[in-house]
């Protein structure tokens, strides 16, 4: 099948298809007696979560992963921004930071959480703590490159014209610097998700990565994948929401067509 056979079918057909494939993909580890333990038929699996609710556990781990998510996202959002423009725009400030930026985001989250345990305490707030510092380091580097991107000749005819920092700032920095922005805001959304496990693991009590590490203690392998897979829809739903907003505030961009 050409490229040009292939472009004419709908997207709404590639997703049923993509969906197909992988309930096979579910169907065949179902039945294969090695993986049948850890990937239980897709019936056993909604049935377990109706047992989460029957617990009355579900809507306390989504709530509380919610909120620890969004606070953490947030704060290293509003952190991540000036952090990065001032990286890009002065150069003492980014050879402080830069290599320290570059020598914490290698480190797992995993390996601070406890460091992070003994002086914030159990609960909430070092989850907070952990997501923001893996959010921080993710977009502070994509806003950050995206402001040196900027073509300097721009910056220079702004300045021949007479134009004040400020006005640099918000007519030539910010608007070219909007994709890199909403890259980041991607990317920091999905990094916040992938750093549930490790941020939960601080003695919480609810929440999505707490209780798949509950279920993996006690062997319950069914509403163990149905959590995970909760956290995967919600990372499509955030990156709907996402796509959404770079439409409507970067629609002058041009994209490639793929």
């Amino acid at each position: 099948m050409n490229r040009n056979k292939t472009s004419k079918i709908p997207k709404k057909v590639w997703l049923l298809l993509s969906f197909a494939a992988a309930m096979v993909v579910w169907y065949l580890l179902s039945i294969n007696p090695q993986t049948a333990r850890s990937f239980p038929n897709l019936v056993v699996t909604l049935e377990s979560l109706k047992t989460m609710i029957d617990r009355g556990v579900f809507f306390k781990d989504l709530s509380s992963s919610l909120i620890s998510v969004s606070a953490g996202f947030a704060i290293g959002f509003v952190l991540s921004l000036p952090v990065a423009i001032l990286m890009a725009w002065y150069a003492p400030v980014r050879n402080i930071i830069e290599p320290w930026i570059q020598f914490i985001r290698n480190i797992p989250p995993l390996a601070y959480v406890p460091l992070i345990v003994i002086s914030a305490g159990v609960g909430r707030r070092p989850q907070i703590i952990v997501i923001t510092i893996a959010t921080f380091l993710i977009m502070t580097i994509t806003i950050y490159q995206g402001v040196i991107n900027i073509d300097e000749t721009l910056i220079k005819a702004a300045r021949v014209l007479g134009a004040t920092d400020k006005d640099i700032f918000l007519k030539v920095i910010a608007p070219a610097t909007l994709p890199f922005i909403m890259t980041a805001i991607r990317l920091g959304t999905s990094t916040a998700l992938t750093t549930l496990i490790a941020a939960e693991s601080t003695g919480a009590v609810a929440g999505l990565g707490m209780r798949i590490r509950s279920l993996n203690n006690s062997f319950e392998s069914a509403p163990m994948l149905m959590y995970i897979i909760i956290i995967g829809i919600i990372g499509m739903i955030v990156e709907k929401i996402v796509k959404f907003l770079e439409r409507k505030f970067t629609g002058w961009q041009e994209k490639r067509e793929i």
